[in-house]
């Protein structure tokens, strides 16, 4: 009995290992952080392709302007037009150039701009990149630990169903009613005339009970109600 409880508090004891394993923490920090790249990621990437349109439309605004003035300086050098047409056009060449210096500062300011989107998603992918590579280091750990605990969890319940057979299927049934009640532990020796359950010494009548009590029968705690077997420590 004392044995199939040592190997079921065993597996108790790796299910929580398997549940509190350090690396769980550092997997889930990093996976959190790799929501947060791919977050980031989206946004860099819209912001990115925002200002290239920008630029593009900056660059046709500016072109529609260099294209009409062309036009303009083509007509005046050609004499096209009377006097007052020509000094008209010459106006407006003069327009033209504020307005292209205008548009050509605002292009300017939007390819910097540009360039300090496109160097921040560049950092972001170099980040995200440098995360992956944590984040398989992280699951390669887990994997690798998960896999002992599997490989233990694996021997103890084949040394446990070798040995539960062994009790009959009316003691094992209430070991297995009393541990679930118990919190896992449904059978404790008794050594030195105390419950190795709930840790209550036992009264003298209790105890000249299972003094006299035969070998075969099962007893039961008084105070925690789980099955005590005697040891050649009990005290007895």
């Amino acid at each position: 009995m004392l044995d199939l409880q040592k190997l079921d508090t065993r597996l108790a004891q790796l299910d929580h290992r398997s549940r509190t394993l350090p690396v769980l923490q550092e997997l889930s920090a990093a996976q959190a952080q790799s929501t947060r790249a791919d977050e980031d990621l989206v946004l860099a990437r819209t912001a990115v392709a925002d200002v290239e349109r920008e630029i593009t439309k900056a660059d046709q605004d500016v072109q529609l302007v260099r294209d009409r003035a062309a036009r303009n300086t083509a007509r005046l050098e050609a004499g096209q037009g009377n006097a007052k047409e020509l000094q008209a056009m010459q106006h407006e060449l003069d327009t033209l150039a504020r307005r292209q210096s205008e548009l050509e500062d605002v292009e300017l300011e939007v390819m910097e701009r540009a360039e300090t989107l496109r160097a921040e998603l560049t950092e972001l992918e170099r980040r995200r990149t440098d995360l992956d590579e944590k984040l398989s280091g992280l699951e390669d750990e887990h994997a690798r630990a998960a896999g002992e605990i599997d490989t233990e969890r694996s021997a103890v319940v084949a040394e446990r169903a070798q040995i539960a057979p062994g009790l009959g299927e009316d003691l094992l049934a209430l070991y297995e009613e009393v541990r679930e009640q118990h919190g896992g532990l449904g059978a404790a020796p008794l050594i030195q005339r105390r419950c190795g359950g709930c840790q209550l010494e036992l009264t003298s009548s209790d105890l000249s009970r299972i003094r006299t009590a035969p070998e075969d029968e099962v007893l039961r705690c008084e105070e925690c109600r789980r099955i005590l077997v005697r040891t050649a420590e009990s005290g007895l």
